[in-house]
C-alpha cells in the first residue's frame, strides 16, 4: 500500500506548452495546468481513494469518518467523539469563555444592593445573618466564587501578600530546619488575617520578580550582600522591609541574634574542659560558597554577617584556631569538613566548633567513619538547637536559637509597619545546651 512518503517522493512531471498547430483534431494540446496528484499521476483523472489515510476511502461523504466510532441511535444527541474516540458534547467551532458572574447579578437575585452584597462577602459591616445567608445562596445558585481579588486590591490599595526573600534556592532553604522555622513563625503572624506569603528564592536572581511582584511588605531571610539588592528594590517601591539576620541597614528593621556572644560561650566551655587544639567548621564566607581552608585572609574578606559574628566569638577564646569553610549548612558538607580535619592522625584537633548543628552532625558521622569516639576522642559543639535524632544518636552540645520566635517577631514587625507603626529592632539570645558531645581531651 502506498504511503504518504511514497506520494511525496513521486516524480514530478514537466508541464508542456500547448501545440501551436491550428485545426489539428488528432492532437490534443497537453493541459497546461496539469500537475501530479498525490500518487504521481498526470492529467485530469479522477482522484482515486487515498488509502494512506486510515479509514477514508475515495470520495465518500466528508462527514463519514470510519476511523472514529459512529454514533448509534439512542446516544446523547450532539455527542461527538474526541481524538481518543470518546463521546462528548459538541463544542462550538470558536469557543468563547463564559462571562464571569458579577456581584451586581448576585445582589439582584438576593434582592439587596450591591454594597450590601459586598459587605456580606467581606464579613464586615452591619449585615444580618439572614441577609448574608440570602446573598451566599444567590451566589451559589449563580456559581459566583466571590469578588475579584484584583478589584479588591485596587480598592484597598493593598494586595494582601507578604513577600519572603530567601538567599538560596527553595530546595536548599528547605533542607535547613532553621529556615523552615523562620518561615513558620512568619506565617503564624501574617496569615491569620487572610494574607498570603509569596516566596522569592535566590535573591540574586529574583530582581525582576521583585520589581513586579504585588506585595504589601517584605521579610528578608539572610545575611549576605545579595540581600542588599532586595533592600534597594523594595525601598524604591516604598515597601516596608524587615530583615531576619544581617547587619544593620538604613531604613530596614532588623531582627537579630547574639551569634558572637553565644559562640564565645561555647568556645569558653571547651577551654574550661582543657581543650587547646580546637578547629572551626565555618558557614560560607561569601556568595560564591567556595570551600577550603579557613585562612586569616579569607576570614578578613568574609561578607556573610552570621559567619563573621560566630567566627569573632570563637576567636575571642581561640584566636589562632584554623578550620575549614563549607558550602552551606548541610550534613554532607559537615562530613567533607570532618574528613579534612580528622583524616590525618598527626594533626587532629581535640575539639571542633561547628557553626551549625547540621555541620556538627556531619563532623560526627565523619569521626565515626574514622573509628573515633565522641566525646572520648573528639568533642564537638554546634549552633541552632534543632532535632538531630534521625541523623545521629548523640545529644549534641549546642547553642539553641529561638528560630520560630524570630520569625514571629519579623511577621509582627512587618504588619506593624503596614499599620503605620514604628516597631523597634529586636535582638534574641541563644541558650547554651550541655549535651553529651563534649568532654575533657584524652590524655596521650
Amino acid at each position: 500500500m502506498p504511503t504518504e512518503n511514497d506520494a511525496r517522493q513521486a516524480p514530478v512531471a514537466s508541464v508542456a506548452a500547448p501545440s501551436s498547430v491550428p485545426g489539428d483534431s488528432d492532437q490534443q494540446p497537453e493541459v497546461s495546468d496539469a500537475r501530479p496528484n498525490l500518487t504521481g499521476r498526470q492529467g485530469t483523472e479522477a482522484p482515486e481513494p487515498r488509502p494512506d489515510l486510515p479509514g477514508r476511502q475515495g470520495r465518500e461523504a466528508p462527514d463519514v469518518r470510519p476511523d472514529l466510532p459512529v454514533r448509534q441511535g439512542g446516544e446523547t444527541p450532539g455527542a461527538r467523539p474526541d481524538m481518543h474516540g470518546r463521546l462528548g458534547p459538541d463544542l462550538p467551532n470558536s469557543p468563547t469563555p463564559a462571562k464571569r458572574t458579577t456581584l451586581a447579578q448576585v445582589a439582584e437575585l438576593a434582592g439587596v444592593s450591591v454594597s450590601t452584597a459586598s459587605l456580606a462577602f467581606s464579613g464586615s459591616g452591619p449585615v444580618s445573618a439572614a441577609t448574608r445567608d440570602r446573598v451566599h445562596a444567590a451566589a451559589e445558585a449563580l456559581h459566583y466564587a466571590g469578588p475579584d481579588p484584583r478589584g479588591q486590591s485596587l480598592r484597598r490599595g493593598r494586595s494582601g501578600i507578604i513577600g519572603v526573600v530567601l538567599e538560596e534556592r527553595v530546595l536548599d532553604a528547605f533542607r535547613d530546619p532553621i529556615k523552615i522555622a523562620f518561615l513558620d513563625g512568619i506565617a503564624q503572624e501574617t496569615t491569620p488575617g487572610g494574607r498570603g506569603l509569596l516566596l522569592l528564592p535566590d535573591a540574586s536572581q529574583s530582581s525582576l520578580a521583585m520589581e513586579a511582584a504585588s506585595m504589601d511588605g517584605v521579610v528578608l531571610i539572610g545575611c549576605s550582600p545579595r540581600i542588599a539588592r532586595s533592600v534597594e528594590i523594595n525601598m524604591r517601591r516604598r515597601i516596608p522591609v524587615v530583615a531576619l539576620g544581617g547587619p544593620p541597614m538604613g531604613g530596614v528593621l532588623t531582627i537579630s541574634l547574639n551569634d558572637r556572644d553565644a559562640t564565645e560561650l561555647a568556645a569558653q566551655h571547651l577551654w574550661d574542659l582543657g581543650h587547646r587544639q580546637v578547629a572551626i567548621v565555618a558557614l560560607p564566607l561569601n556568595d560564591d560558597g567556595a570551600r577550603g581552608p579557613l585562612t586569616r585572609e579569607r576570614e578578613l574578606a568574609c561578607t556573610v554577617q552570621v559567619t563573621t559574628d560566630r567566627l569573632d566569638g570563637a576567636r575571642a577564646v581561640f584566636p589562632e584556631s584554623g578550620g575549614v569553610v563549607t558550602n552551606g549548612s548541610f550534613v554532607d558538607e559537615g562530613m567533607v569538613a570532618g574528613h579534612a580535619l580528622l583524616d590525618s592522625p598527626d594533626h587532629r584537633p581535640t575539639a571542633i566548633i561547628a557553626q551549625s548543628d547540621l555541620l556538627a552532625a556531619g563532623v560526627i558521622k565523619a569521626a565515626e567513619e574514622l573509628g573515633l569516639r565522641v566525646p572520648e576522642d573528639l568533642s564537638i559543639v554546634g549552633f541552632d538547637g534543632i532535632a538531630l535524632d534521625r541523623i545521629i544518636q548523640h545529644d549534641l552540645t549546642t547553642l539553641v536559637q529561638p528560630a520560630a520566635e524570630q520569625g514571629r517577631a519579623a511577621g509582627r514587625a512587618v504588619l506593624d509597619l503596614l499599620d503605620g507603626g514604628e516597631p523597634s529592632p529586636v535582638r534574641f539570645v541563644s541558650t547554651f545546651h550541655l549535651g553529651g558531645t563534649t568532654a575533657p581531651p584524652r590524655r596521650s
